[in-house]
């Protein structure tokens, strides 16, 4: 049953869609200090209370949970703390991930997934994350081996179980969040930016269309740069489809986005980069990757699949450049 409240005590609350890099963290400061009560996306921790009043220490607090961008992770509890002193209320609500954790610690202890109940939630949880890892180390497999055609079909099938995680993941956490958000008069919920539906599922939760607003943190900063567009890379554009239209057939177009990731997904920097947050340095990565993938047809993705498919990124995005030089789609 959808959440219903008195429309003149509507929440306001800001959905906070974000890239996990250390330069966000002013961005996301300024937005959290804005609001009452903070929902972060990750799963509740015990040490977290504790982190926040100083009681651990940041790297101890960090070290068990095998967080993927660190000096993001450090920088981010240093703010939390912050808003914590500052009096706000902070909450991890990530269902998702905390029935994952809890299904890693039933194998841990020696059960298998025919263990696990079929009408529980922990069975579509499991599901969902089982096909879309499966389908990611297919994808892995076939890219280091198979054909182009065969890379292409299956980062397609990737795209649509991630999807179908996502759909699940974004669902869970716009139930839970629900009753929280209503307590407080105004509320932050951290996003990456592939949650975006979470901004029409908490509308529908909340049945108060009015009262969630969702915000590109990075927005501002590309208009700063006189950069029009957004930061979805062809990948990220591709499972969005899927994510607002699971049933929907595959077009050239799906096939090009698809075409496009897997080139993408070699030149695009994986590494933190710990320079003056100032400049923004993965946002103008992201953005000139996302450009200059933009400008590649299936054709010009089938040649450069074999040049780069083993290359690390240095080397793929120097082989990528050559070849848009070559072509003349550089200018």
């Amino acid at each position: 049953m959808p959440f219903k409240k008195n429309r003149k005590s509507t929440p306001q609350i800001t959905l906070g869609l974000s890239v996990h890099r250390p330069e966000m963290i002013r961005l996301i400061g300024t937005w959290m200090q804005r609001h009452d009560a903070i929902f972060l996306e990750e799963p509740p921790e015990s040490n977290f209370l504790p982190m926040l009043r100083g009681a651990v220490p940041i790297d101890d607090y960090l070290m068990p949970l095998d967080v993927e961008y660190l000096e993001f992770s450090r920088a981010m509890c240093r703010l939390l703390r912050n808003i914590h002193a500052a009096g706000k209320k902070i909450y991890q609500v990530e269902p998702f991930l905390e029935v994952l954790l809890g299904i890693h610690a039933f194998f841990a202890d020696g059960h298998t997934p025919d263990d696990l109940p079929q009408n529980s939630i922990q069975w579509p949880v499991y599901r969902a994350e089982r096909q879309a890892t499966g389908a990611l180390l297919a994808y892995y497999q076939v890219a280091l081996g198979g054909s182009f055609e065969q890379t292409l079909t299956a980062i397609l099938r990737f795209a649509r179980a991630d999807a179908a995680r996502f759909r699940l993941r974004d669902s869970l956490r716009a139930q839970a969040l629900a009753p929280l958000i209503e307590k407080n008069p105004s509320a932050y919920v951290e996003a990456g930016v592939i949650h975006f539906q979470l901004w029409q599922l908490l509308r529908q939760q909340l049945n108060q269309p009015d009262g969630v607003r969702p915000v590109f943190l990075a927005d501002d900063v590309l208009k700063k740069m006189n950069a029009g567009g957004h930061l979805y890379g062809p990948g990220d554009q591709l499972t969005l489809l899927y994510i607002f239209n699971p049933t929907i057939a595959e077009t050239e177009r799906h096939r090009l986005l698809a075409a496009r990731a897997i080139i993408y997904a070699k030149i695009i920097g994986k590494e933190e980069i710990n320079t003056d947050p100032c400049t923004f340095p993965h946002l103008r990565d992201e953005l000139a990757c996302i450009r200059a993938t933009g400008k590649l047809g299936l054709q010009d993705c089938r040649e450069l699949f074999p040049l780069i498919r083993r290359a690390q990124t240095d080397e793929a995005r120097q082989i990528f450049y050559e070849y848009l030089s070559g072509t003349g789609l550089q200018t």
